[in-house]
């Protein structure tokens, strides 16, 4: 009479399985929507610093007008431009939800310039290689 009593267990244990792996799944695609979120910024970052320091001897108002529109091209928000000689510097957010939680935003940072300071100060004409 043993057997009578454990009759339908194995439809629990495979019920509660499923939960647990049904979870799993979600922690993972959680996880990997985060990771897309982070890379986003870091790419509308580098490249928005990237585009002010292409036009960065124009000035720094230009250097950072052309940082907004690449941030926002890249559906990112310039939170802050700063230029520094011919060194610019950002910082880029991006704001994500995951379903069911409240939303998100990541930031990230980037500096584009030259690799060393030039020797003598280049003039408003002239244009960097």
């Amino acid at each position: 009479m043993d057997g009578i009593e454990e009759r339908g267990s194995a439809t629990l244990w495979v019920v509660a399985f499923m939960g647990v792996l049904m979870a799993m799944a979600m922690g993972v695609a959680y996880v990997g929507m985060a990771r897309v979120a982070v890379h986003r910024v870091r790419s509308a970052a580098d490249l928005s610093a990237l585009a002010a320091a292409r036009v960065v001897v124009r000035g720094a108002d230009q250097a950072c007008n052309e940082a907004e529109s690449a941030a926002s091209a890249n559906h990112a928000v310039l939170e802050r431009c700063q230029v520094d000689g011919l060194i610019a510097e950002v910082r880029v957010s991006v704001r994500y939800s995951l379903p069911g939680l409240a939303e998100r935003r990541v930031t990230s940072r980037a500096r584009a310039g030259p690799v060393r300071r030039p020797s003598r100060p280049l003039s408003a004409g002239h244009r960097p290689l």
